[in-house]
Protein backbone atom coordinates (compact mmCIF):
# COMPACT_ATOMS: atom_id res chain seq x y z
CA UNK A 1 0.00 0.00 0.00
CA UNK A 2 1.67 3.42 -1.41
CA UNK A 3 -0.39 5.51 0.77
CA UNK A 4 0.58 3.91 4.10
CA UNK A 5 4.19 3.25 2.90
CA UNK A 6 4.41 7.05 2.53
CA UNK A 7 2.65 7.85 5.50
CA UNK A 8 4.92 5.59 7.52
CA UNK A 9 7.68 7.23 5.83
CA UNK A 10 6.47 10.96 7.10
CA UNK A 11 5.76 9.54 10.60
CA UNK A 12 9.39 8.33 11.14
CA UNK A 13 10.94 12.16 9.69
CA UNK A 14 8.73 14.01 11.76
CA UNK A 15 9.27 11.85 15.00
CA UNK A 16 11.52 13.20 17.88
CA UNK A 17 12.48 9.89 19.32
CA UNK A 18 12.29 6.33 17.25
CA UNK A 19 11.97 3.42 19.15
CA UNK A 20 12.77 0.07 17.47
CA UNK A 21 11.15 -3.32 18.71
CA UNK A 22 12.36 -6.54 17.31
CA UNK A 23 13.45 -10.04 19.24
CA UNK A 24 13.92 -13.33 18.50
CA UNK A 25 13.74 -14.16 14.76
CA UNK A 26 12.55 -10.02 14.35
CA UNK A 27 16.03 -9.09 15.85
CA UNK A 28 18.19 -9.02 13.08
CA UNK A 29 15.18 -6.89 11.02
CA UNK A 30 14.96 -4.39 13.82
CA UNK A 31 19.01 -4.55 14.17
CA UNK A 32 19.60 -3.84 10.31
CA UNK A 33 17.02 -0.94 10.44
CA UNK A 34 18.50 0.61 13.68
CA UNK A 35 22.29 0.36 11.96
CA UNK A 36 20.89 2.66 8.22
CA UNK A 37 18.55 4.60 10.93
CA UNK A 38 21.57 5.69 13.15
CA UNK A 39 22.74 6.99 10.36
CA UNK A 40 20.32 9.18 9.25
CA UNK A 41 18.87 10.59 12.90
CA UNK A 42 20.41 11.33 16.27
CA UNK A 43 17.34 10.08 17.78
CA UNK A 44 17.33 6.14 17.61
CA UNK A 45 17.33 3.58 20.46
CA UNK A 46 17.12 0.08 19.24
CA UNK A 47 15.35 -2.11 22.03
CA UNK A 48 17.02 -5.10 22.59
CA UNK A 49 16.33 -7.16 25.50
CA UNK A 50 15.97 -10.84 26.67
CA UNK A 51 13.04 -9.92 29.03
CA UNK A 52 9.50 -8.06 29.20
CA UNK A 53 10.84 -5.88 31.93
CA UNK A 54 13.54 -4.50 30.09
CA UNK A 55 11.45 -3.97 27.05
CA UNK A 56 9.44 -1.63 29.51
CA UNK A 57 12.13 -0.13 30.38
CA UNK A 58 13.73 0.80 27.55
CA UNK A 59 11.02 2.15 26.11
CA UNK A 60 9.35 4.65 29.42
CA UNK A 61 10.26 7.76 28.16
CA UNK A 62 8.22 7.19 24.81
CA UNK A 63 5.49 9.54 24.33
CA UNK A 64 3.31 11.80 21.92
CA UNK A 65 5.72 13.04 18.91
CA UNK A 66 7.69 9.73 19.29
CA UNK A 67 7.44 6.65 17.02
CA UNK A 68 7.68 3.27 18.30
CA UNK A 69 8.36 0.92 15.22
CA UNK A 70 7.53 -2.82 16.12
CA UNK A 71 8.80 -5.74 13.83
CA UNK A 72 7.07 -9.50 14.68
CA UNK A 73 5.49 -12.29 12.11
CA UNK A 74 3.98 -15.53 13.13
CA UNK A 75 4.50 -16.49 15.65
CA UNK A 76 4.26 -13.56 16.80
CA UNK A 77 6.10 -11.64 20.02
CA UNK A 78 3.90 -11.29 22.78
CA UNK A 79 6.85 -8.56 24.21
CA UNK A 80 6.46 -6.63 21.10
CA UNK A 81 3.11 -6.90 21.11
CA UNK A 82 2.59 -5.34 24.64
CA UNK A 83 5.40 -2.69 24.48
CA UNK A 84 3.50 -1.69 21.58
CA UNK A 85 0.00 -1.49 23.54
CA UNK A 86 1.98 0.51 26.48
CA UNK A 87 3.92 2.47 24.00
CA UNK A 88 0.33 3.67 22.20
CA UNK A 89 -1.15 4.28 25.66
CA UNK A 90 1.65 6.65 26.01
CA UNK A 91 0.45 8.73 23.16
CA UNK A 92 3.29 7.10 20.78
CA UNK A 93 2.90 6.43 17.01
CA UNK A 94 2.90 3.30 17.09
CA UNK A 95 3.58 1.62 13.87
CA UNK A 96 3.70 -2.46 12.84
CA UNK A 97 6.42 -4.28 9.99
CA UNK A 98 4.16 -7.63 9.64
CA UNK A 99 2.47 -10.11 8.07
CA UNK A 100 -0.99 -9.10 7.38
CA UNK A 101 -4.21 -6.92 9.06
CA UNK A 102 -4.82 -10.01 11.62
CA UNK A 103 -1.46 -9.54 13.20
CA UNK A 104 -1.72 -8.71 16.98
CA UNK A 105 0.89 -6.15 16.32
CA UNK A 106 -1.48 -4.94 13.61
CA UNK A 107 -4.40 -4.35 15.45
CA UNK A 108 -2.33 -2.66 18.49
CA UNK A 109 -0.53 0.03 15.54
CA UNK A 110 -1.64 3.01 14.54
CA UNK A 111 -0.24 2.35 11.10
CA UNK A 112 1.30 -0.84 9.19
CA UNK A 113 3.14 -2.14 6.44
CA UNK A 114 2.50 -5.63 5.53
CA UNK A 115 4.75 -8.44 4.23
CA UNK A 116 4.46 -12.20 3.78
CA UNK A 117 7.10 -14.35 5.54
CA UNK A 118 5.30 -17.84 5.32
CA UNK A 119 7.23 -20.89 4.20
CA UNK A 120 7.07 -24.65 4.95
CA UNK A 121 9.87 -24.78 7.10
CA UNK A 122 11.14 -24.22 10.55
CA UNK A 123 13.17 -21.37 9.71
CA UNK A 124 11.23 -18.10 9.20
CA UNK A 125 12.45 -16.16 5.40
CA UNK A 126 13.16 -12.66 6.23
CA UNK A 127 13.46 -11.74 2.76
CA UNK A 128 10.12 -9.73 2.06
CA UNK A 129 9.98 -7.73 5.40
CA UNK A 130 13.78 -7.02 5.12
CA UNK A 131 12.89 -5.44 1.36
CA UNK A 132 10.17 -4.23 3.31
CA UNK A 133 12.61 -2.17 5.68
CA UNK A 134 15.33 -1.54 3.69
CA UNK A 135 12.47 0.63 0.93
CA UNK A 136 12.14 2.46 3.90
CA UNK A 137 15.11 2.85 4.98
CA UNK A 138 15.75 4.32 0.97
CA UNK A 139 12.85 6.53 1.02
CA UNK A 140 13.73 8.47 4.35
CA UNK A 141 17.64 8.45 2.77
CA UNK A 142 15.93 10.19 -0.08
CA UNK A 143 14.29 12.84 1.92
CA UNK A 144 17.75 13.04 4.31
CA UNK A 145 19.92 13.21 1.55
CA UNK A 146 22.10 16.32 2.78
CA UNK A 147 22.40 14.96 6.16
CA UNK A 148 23.47 11.37 5.01
CA UNK A 149 26.50 13.24 3.49
CA UNK A 150 27.35 15.07 6.06
CA UNK A 151 27.30 11.65 8.20
CA UNK A 152 29.15 9.94 5.60
CA UNK A 153 31.93 12.37 5.22
CA UNK A 154 32.87 12.36 9.07
CA UNK A 155 32.63 8.77 9.09
CA UNK A 156 34.82 8.13 6.26
CA UNK A 157 37.53 10.23 8.69
CA UNK A 158 36.82 8.56 11.11
CA UNK A 159 36.90 5.07 9.45
CA UNK A 160 40.32 6.21 8.08
CA UNK A 161 41.67 7.67 11.20
CA UNK A 162 41.15 4.64 13.29
CA UNK A 163 41.76 2.17 10.37
CA UNK A 164 38.55 0.75 10.53
CA UNK A 165 38.64 -1.05 7.18
CA UNK A 166 41.55 -2.01 5.27
CA UNK A 167 42.82 -0.78 2.20
CA UNK A 168 45.12 -2.28 -0.19
CA UNK A 169 45.18 -4.67 -2.81
CA UNK A 170 42.16 -6.86 -2.87
CA UNK A 171 43.82 -10.62 -1.90
CA UNK A 172 42.63 -13.39 -4.53
CA UNK A 173 41.55 -16.87 -3.61
CA UNK A 174 44.62 -18.25 -3.51
CA UNK A 175 46.43 -15.67 -1.58
CA UNK A 176 46.86 -16.04 2.67
CA UNK A 177 47.22 -13.34 4.62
Amino acid sequence: NTEQFNIIVEEILKANHIYILGVRSSAPLASFMGFYFNLIFENVRLVSTTSVSEMFEQIINCREGDVVLGISFPRYSRRTTRAMQFARSQGATVIAVTDNADSPLAKTANHSIFARSDMNSFVDSLVAPLSIINAIIVAIGLKRKQQIQQNLEKLEHIWDEYQVYEKGEPTTNNQLD
